[in-house]
């Protein structure tokens, strides 16, 4: 019998597994992403932004397996970032940032890449990969765009958007899994909980 670990802050990542029939325990690893990326692109100049959310889902799930010596839960770690021309984007954090990008992005189209990082404490294997789903953005008016900061949602979330939100409006449509949007690929869970031996239902039974 197994059972998992999130290693993630996010409400919509843990709304999503408990959807699905899996409630872990959540522990927030509060890794610095600035400075994980920092070195990242030392070591990497060429980083994709799909293989920076991946390298930041590796950096969170390590860090809170580091903190559960002796646990043998699953430990599962995602980060997200939206590519825009090239550029990522991760959480605004203010305002001003916010609303700048959504001034950038509106009417346009982003790619949102979602890291995975799941580790087998008892047999020491790991499992990851990213997944990416094509967001296309509503031609939103400054009206539009000030109730939707007045939230406070888009400081929070990668890409300053959300599709299980508030945000959910102003997304006209997306190519890819929906859950990939939201942080969480739930397909691609699957099959890396496969490549580590781990049955859903076992893992959801638990």
């Amino acid at each position: 019998m197994h059972t998992l670990v999130l290693a993630s802050a996010s409400p919509a990542r843990l709304g999503l597994l408990r959807a699905s029939g899996l409630d872990p325990q959540v522990v927030v690893s509060d890794v610095d992403e600035d400075a994980v990326e920092s070195r990242a692109r030392q070591q990497d100049p060429h980083l994709s932004p799909a293989g920076l959310a991946q390298v930041l889902a590796e950096a969170k799930g390590a860090a809170v397996r580091g903190r559960l010596a002796g646990d043998h839960r699953l430990v599962l770690a995602c980060d997200s970032v939206l590519e825009i021309d090239g550029a990522v984007h991760g959480k605004p954090g203010t305002p001003e940032v916010a609303r700048q990008r959504w001034r950038s992005m509106r009417g346009r189209t982003g790619v949102l890449h979602t890291g995975h990082w799941l580790i087998d404490p008892v047999s020491g294997r790991t499992a990851g990969a990213p997944a990416s789903a094509t967001v296309h953005f509503a031609d939103v008016t400054d009206a539009e765009l000030e109730g939707y900061l007045a939230t406070g949602e888009p400081l929070r979330v990668a890409g300053a958007f959300t599709l299980d939100g508030f945000g959910a409006p102003f997304v006209e449509s997306i190519e890819g899994h929906p859950s990939t949007v939201v942080g969480l690929c739930l397909p691609l869970l699957r099959r890396l909980l496969a490549d580590l031996g781990v049955d859903w239902w076992d893992l959801a039974s638990a």
